[in-house]
């Protein structure tokens, strides 16, 4: 497979990723701190909690996200970006950026 190829089906897998519907919106709600399912929830209160479990997954997968449980009584899970999750969530940033600007 040559450069080019191997930069495409990069580029390809990241729009395989955030092309499902909202895995941006996710992303953006853990940029400012690490968050509970609940809270997420409430961020984007028309994602659906079966879609959001799902959605919580495959970002954990995919290495974007860290799950956190978290023993203290009464034990609760917390969701975070890794590093690979911020610098994407930055780059998101860009694009909102460029959203409002021109639409």
């Amino acid at each position: 497979m040559d450069i080019e190829n191997k930069v495409c089906s990069k580029v390809e897998e990241c729009y395989h990723i955030m092309g499902k519907k909202w895995m941006g919106l996710i992303i953006h709600a853990l940029m400012a701190e690490p968050k509970r399912f609940s809270e997420i929830h409430s961020y984007i209160p028309d994602l659906s909690k079966r879609v959001l479990n799902e959605r919580m997954k495959e970002l954990e997968d995919c290495g974007i996200v860290l799950r956190n449980v978290i023993a203290d009584r009464p034990i609760r899970t917390e969701y975070s970006l890794t590093k690979k999750g911020s610098e994407l969530g930055r780059s998101l940033q860009t694009l909102e950026a460029w959203a409002e600007k021109w639409l």
